[in-house]
């Protein structure tokens, strides 16, 4: 199918006439593929509003089963103790010589009293404090409050010379997305006004369990404005922008969470993914991006702004970091009421046991709509892991995914326009970008009609789903399609909106 990309920067004095003529051509473009694939089809499966897992685990020795009653520090150190020796690592490690600092780096510079926490805080807010000024202006956060981080690295340093740490995140440096509550500050959701409207009164549970851990929490991240881009040209906050290469993009929505860690200030930093906020940055970046399970990890504090599609996720320079963050914030209980979790259980990554068995379910058409060194990446990838692994690999077809993804945009689309409702009716527009007013322009055009048959489509989707997975481990695919582009000047005042085939 052929590809069409409207590709908008708001520019020109008559900015009101051009953002109305753009509008009225992606609200008809977009309208037009979804009444063509969707609006006159007869749909026979009933609406399911959240994902919903089975119940029934595939048998594996190469997990462990987290028991019920444990508390985040114990379930971090049940993930520390999957993991590899050091010595393990360091045979395994690519190039020495290009290293970012892992949470095992921080926990056993601390107790061998290398540094202290309260070092590593100082060194952090010069280096925050110099990207963010000329000719650098990285804009990774959208508030640090250099009092309260060194509050914390004290506690944190007394904790140690103590012998008490909490966990082996204590006083490791975690950033936070600006979607996600987290005292001191105010939650803007990368806007200029949303703080005044919804005042921040508690830290999120994602929040408060990296606290319980001993987790130095550094500052809000800046993001794409309500997270209605993947950019993460930002016209309030200022546009976070590539460490590899300043003059690009480094994704979005979760830009300054992906940006810190691929810079190295902080092994590991929170986002949120609706759909792909932290996957898209995280490839963008050079850095692991996991959004985890539905109802995984707790929901509560987090802006409400696609609530079933939308999750906690993890930036993180290594697996290893990602899984132990996971591991402090995951939870044994589903944050959704209805919705049913598989037992949580943690890999053994630390097992000599080969790994010859896992099936890779490849879907052509995804490594077809790339770029050619994306491509050539991603094969080369899986070529190695049926060389080195024995991993099989095999060719699969995902029915109708022009139809799942027009469905997940009508379903992410309406979720935020209502969400957002109540605050907006008592906003001026023009305290949001020209980006997010197009977007939310059309957020706001969905019908009732078009929003239950999204949601059919989402029960006709997890059974092909359902089909592949029952003879595959897992799906794979390229994150993007494309690497980071450069930033349009133009784009950093007004901001900027890429869909592709109105998606």
């Amino acid at each position: 199918m052929e590809s069409v990309i409207i590709n908008i920067v708001f520019v020109g004095s008559n900015m009101e006439k051009n953002l109305i003529m753009l509008y009225f051509y992606m609200f008809d473009f977009i309208f037009y593929r979804l009444l063509q694939l969707i609006g006159d089809a007869e749909i026979e499966e009933s609406p399911v509003f959240c994902p919903s897992h089975p119940v029934e685990e595939k048998e594996s020795e190469e997990v462990k089963h987290i028991d019920f009653d444990l508390s985040e520090t114990e379930q971090v150190q049940e993930a520390v103790s999957c993991l590899p020796t050091w010595s393990e690592r360091e045979v395994n490690c690519l190039n020495p010589s290009f290293h970012r600092w892992t949470i095992m780096d921080y926990a056993r510079a601390y107790h061998s009293k290398k540094t202290t926490p309260l070092t590593v805080a100082e060194r952090f807010v010069a280096a925050v404090s110099e990207s963010s000024k000329p000719p650098f202006n990285m804009s990774f956060f959208i508030n640090y409050d250099v009092e309260d981080i060194m509050k914390q690295a004290a506690e944190s340093t007394k904790r140690y010379e103590l012998g008490r740490p909490l966990s082996v995140l204590d006083g490791v440096p975690i950033a936070v997305k600006d979607e996600i509550d987290c005292l001191p500050y105010p939650t803007t959701g990368g806007t200029s006004w949303l703080h005044k409207l919804r005042p921040c009164t508690g830290d999120a549970s994602c929040v408060k369990y990296l606290r319980l851990c001993g987790a130095l929490i550094v500052g809000k991240t800046n993001m794409h404005e309500l997270g209605i881009g993947t950019s993460g040209i930002n016209p309030h906050h200022g546009s976070t922008r590539n460490p590899y290469n300043s003059s690009r993009i480094c994704g979005g929505s979760s830009s300054g969470s992906a940006a810190v860690v691929a810079a190295g200030l902080c092994p590991a930093a929170l986002g949120v993914d609706g759909g792909g906020s932290v996957r898209i940055p995280a490839s963008l970046c050079g850095v692991v991006g996991l959004k985890p399970t539905f109802g995984r990890v707790p929901h509560s504090g987090v802006l409400p702004l696609n609530w079933t599609v939308g999750m906690v996720g993890i930036l993180a320079g290594t697996i290893e970091d990602a899984f132990i963050v996971y591991a402090a914030i995951s939870s044994k209980l589903p944050s959704h009421q209805n919705t049913a979790l598989p037992k949580l259980c943690f890999p053994l990554l630390n097992s000599s046991r080969p790994i010859s068995s896992i099936t890779l379910a490849k879907y052509g058409e995804w490594f077809n709509d790339c770029s050619d060194d994306i491509r050539v990446c991603c094969s080369n990838a899986l070529d190695k892991l049926q060389k080195h692994h024995g991993w099989k690999s095999v060719e699969v077809t995902i029915p109708e995914i022009e139809v799942m993804r027009l469905a997940h945009y009508s379903t992410i689309a309406s979720e935020c326009s209502t969400s957002l409702s109540s605050y907006l009716e008592k906003l001026d527009s023009s305290q949001l970008g020209w980006d997010a007013r197009v977007a939310l322009a059309v957020y706001g055009s969905f019908s009732s009609k078009e929003y239950i048959k999204a949601q059919k489509i989402r029960n006709r989707q997890m059974y092909f789903h359902r089909k592949i997975l029952a003879h595959a481990d897992v799906i794979v695919s390229p994150t993007t399609g494309v690497t980071a582009y450069p930033i349009l000047n133009a784009a950093l005042k007004t901001g900027e909106l890429d869909y592709i085939n109105g998606g």
